[in-house]
């Protein structure tokens, strides 16, 4: 494996990684980049199969992108890197946080992985239907992205407000998710290939903060107690009033929660806090 990822790197100081999730590139992170890069240097990737880096010659799956994410901070020279990851990106920095001395401080945005029965098959089969009527709506994307009612028709899923989305980040989104060569093989991966691992208690030596969205409609919010239990030593944010991604729907706040919980005078309890799943 050549550790070879496309990225783009932003700002200046400390670096920090940032993960998209399926189907997504770097440009995922449009709404949050600008506040990010005036902290830290960012370095935003693009997974195998997904924007500009060429998919995997075997199987696509969260332990090969996790070995792929490693060999590339290797090369770079940036192990131990804070990294954060959205929705599915969300899941592989935690299974980097559980392999240990890969990464710094994690935050992990609406991680996948987490559902149960019934929730697994309507995931699978909410994102399948919704990425071939992606696949087929091609061709008039970039009108119905300029449309806040299209918007709104298209992502209600994904964001609690996508009237409000920018039509640039949505028709970016929207381009790479058809465009990915490895979509399918990793939605399937996602819904019924290996289940997440977890990392007991006292075994996550950064700081890790799990965020989630109060009305995240792709994975549901009960299922921020499970990614809890399975790592103890986590905090949890929630994210009122917000979808599947908080970077898109409440990004200042986003912003805020990243930079004080990859902060290395320690996280501030205002900004992130431990609690239950109401």
């Amino acid at each position: 494996m050549s550790g070879s990822l496309h990225h783009v790197r932003l700002g200046g100081g400390r670096p920090l990684l940032l993960i998209h999730g399926l189907g997504g590139s770097w440009r995922s992170w449009a709404p949050v980049l600008s506040r990010l890069a005036q902290h830290r240097e960012v370095i935003v990737v693009d997974l195998p199969g997904h924007g500009q880096t060429p998919a995997l010659a075997g199987t696509t799956s969260i332990p090969s992108l996790a070995d792929a994410v490693t060999s590339f901070l290797q090369r770079e020279g940036l192990v131990g890197v804070d990294a954060v990851g959205s929705s599915m990106g969300a899941r592989l920095v935690l299974e980097l946080a559980r392999r240990g001395g890969v990464l710094g401080a994690v935050v992990s945005l609406n991680p996948g992985g987490f559902w149960r029965g019934w929730e697994r098959q309507a995931f699978f089969a909410s994102i399948w239907a919704s990425i071939r009527l992606v696949r087929a709506l091609q061709p008039m994307m970039p009108g119905i992205a300029r449309s806040a009612v299209a918007r709104t028709l298209l992502l209600s899923q994904f964001s609690t407000h996508p009237w409000r989305l920018s039509a640039t980040v949505v028709l970016d989104e929207m381009r790479s998710y058809a465009a990915s060569p490895a979509f399918d093989e990793l939605l399937y991966q996602l819904a019924y290939g290996e289940t997440q691992q977890g990392a007991p208690a006292g075994t996550v030596r950064h700081p890790l903060v799990i965020g989630w969205g109060t009305r995240d409609r792709v994975c549901f919010p009960r299922q921020a107690r499970r990614a809890l239990a399975a790592f103890p030593d986590a905090r949890l944010h929630w994210f009122t009033h917000c979808g599947h991604f908080p970077h898109w729907d409440v990004a200042g706040e986003a912003a805020r929660v990243i930079l004080a919980a990859t902060d290395p005078s320690g996280i501030s309890p205002a900004v992130v806090q431990r609690c239950d799943v109401a």
